[in-house]
């Protein structure tokens, strides 16, 4: 199997074909939205933000594998929960407490 990203797309989108025409409705809606997914040594890779989709996934993982097995592919399934990234806004706070230090007044 080739890698790259319209590989690892065409594999997702089979995925998520394969959720609908089963009738998996709630894990089909989740994983229509999801699109950082990665295939890297021998593992279908998912990442995701949000809780409420992460732990669906987790409950769903048999029938994604179901999936990929229809496609006759053997790739191990993760789910990855990302850390949600800082607000610019604090990014930007951060960077300028270092400049000033306790001189830096932050009016909310």
């Amino acid at each position: 199997m080739t890698k790259g990203a319209n590989n690892e797309r065409e594999v997702w989108g089979k995925v998520v074909l394969f959720l609908k025409e089963h009738k998996h409705v709630a894990l089909h809606v989740a994983c229509g939205d999801i699109t950082d997914v990665k295939i890297e040594d021998g593992k279908l890779i998912i990442s995701t933000f949000d809780n409420t989709i992460s732990a669906l996934l987790e409950d769903g993982k048999r029938e994604i594998e179901r999936a990929l097995s229809w496609q006759g592919l053997d790739l191990t399934v993760m789910i990855n929960k990302k850390e949600e990234l800082p607000k610019a806004t604090e990014l930007d706070e951060e960077k300028l407490r270092k400049m000033f230090g306790n001189k830096l007044k932050v009016i909310k």
